[in-house]
């Protein structure tokens, strides 16, 4: 059994998938999640795109009633690993605690050509 979780405060999928589901066992998975706001918009620079996608998470785990602190594993996909540091910066500062295991990965492209 699942149950689909997802936020009014997140922009609607891309695609056919839901934003969350949560398992019987009380997991959650988050799908990836594109740099846009609610509205569709799209900021251009790497630091502000890592914030609006991990604003995007949050929300969608405060709607599952958890938070940041609950994560455990992420996956970091970058357009150039060039940008991994300005990346990291950003990512670094909605943690707090322990952080959680963690990939990067640079690919040739990303949906709707997102850094």
């Amino acid at each position: 059994m699942k149950k689909v979780i997802s936020s009014d405060k997140v922009g609607k999928a891309v695609g056919p998938y839901s934003q969350a589901i949560e398992t019987y066992e009380g997991y959650v998975f988050v799908s990836g999640q594109l740099p846009f706001d609610k509205d569709g918009n799209k900021e251009e620079t790497i630091e502000k795109q890592t914030a609006q996608s991990l604003e995007n998470i949050k929300a969608i785990l405060e709607e599952a009633g958890l938070s940041m602190d609950n994560i455990v594993k992420t996956t970091v996909l970058l357009q150039n690993m060039a940008d991994f540091g300005k990346m990291n910066e950003v990512y670094a500062t909605y943690f707090s605690g322990d952080y959680p295991a963690r990939v990067c990965y640079e690919v040739a492209r990303l949906p709707k050509d997102v850094l």
